[in-house]
């Protein structure tokens, strides 16, 4: 299946970093290859585009859609969270400003075989990384009530996730659960039918919680923020989009941390914890897409960019 992605807020993504000629810039989540695209052509010949993803398709097809940017451009299959050593391992030692569109292609969810959607029976996969042995299935069929619990009302928000992690518990004493529509059953069994009918897809926030937890996403965002803000040049900005409330709220926590990161009590006259902030946050509310894009393509309608800027004096 040809890598098909639409690139969310495009413009307003790549306009945000303030693309310099001759700058270093990096995407962290290639993709199809679009923002890094449009980066590019700013580049003016001159600086580097460095881009890492760790699905191998998207690195195939973001190799192929930048070809003619060979000479600024530097393609690493990894996660974003090695962006440092990536940069470093590339010559440079800072970049003047890096993006992360976040959470799972339209590629991936439309790939059946690929197990992230709900929409099509296919093995439970959802590796975004396929060089990893630990599957969805993995975490479905070995991970203990209380755990699935957990993943289910932690990383889905899902209102009924307790009787989820029952029923599936119980589904796989007679037989491992091997593939997405026999979970979706299964949680259609556990969700009362009143819901279902106007609370969308009744599986929707359990896959996304297992892809979350299967994927370590949001803990591999909460360890990297602070790491990536530290590789920006003064005024330098990393720009990240987001799709749900969880990532959210650890970039706007992370972004603001950055911003003011004194600990005093309030009460103090001075600040004496010494920390000091490395720069500011640009979009005191997010950025979300236009009403036109929105209608072009449903995905985007939760999709939300937070801009944060470094400064080093």
């Amino acid at each position: 299946m040809e890598f098909v992605h639409k690139s969310v807020m495009l413009k307003e993504a790549v306009d945000s970093l303030n693309v310099r000629k001759g700058g270093v810039y990096c995407d962290g989540t290639l993709g199809g290859g679009g923002h890094s695209l449009e980066i590019a052509k700013r580049l003016g010949g001159s600086g580097m585009l460095i881009g890492t993803d760790r699905d191998a398709a998207a690195i195939k097809a973001a190799g192929e859609r930048l070809s003619d940017y060979r000479g600024v451009v530097t393609i690493v299959r990894g996660n974003y969270g090695q962006l440092p050593e990536i940069v470093r391992n590339a010559g440079y030692g800072e970049v003047d400003g890096i993006l992360l569109d976040l959470g799972v292609s339209s590629y991936q969810l439309d790939t059946a075989e690929r197990g992230f959607s709900y929409m099509h029976d296919a093995p439970l996969d959802m590796r975004m990384d396929q060089r990893d042995t630990r599957t969805a299935g993995d975490i479905v069929n070995t991970a203990d009530e209380r755990e699935l619990f957990r993943i289910i009302r932690d990383y889905g928000e899902e209102r009924f996730a307790q009787n989820v992690a029952k029923h599936i518990v119980e589904a796989r004493k007679a037989k491992p659960i091997e593939t997405t529509g026999e979970l979706v059953d299964i949680i259609r069994a556990s969700v009362p039918m009143k819901f279902q009918k106007n609370g969308g897809h009744p599986a929707k926030k359990t896959f996304q919680a297992i892809r979350i937890e299967l994927n370590g996403e949001l803990s591999e965002l909460e360890d990297s923020l602070d790491r990536l803000i530290d590789l920006l040049v003064d005024g330098g900005r990393l720009s990240v989009i987001t799709f749900h409330s969880l990532e959210d709220r650890i970039v706007k926590s992370a972004f603001r941390r950055n911003e003011n990161p004194c600990t005093c009590p309030p009460e103090f006259p001075v600040c004496v914890c010494g920390k000091v902030s490395k720069g500011r946050v640009v979009t005191r509310k997010p950025l979300i897409p236009t009403e036109e894009e929105m209608r072009e393509n449903p995905r985007a309608k939760s999709a939300k960019l937070r801009v944060f800027e470094r400064k080093v004096t």
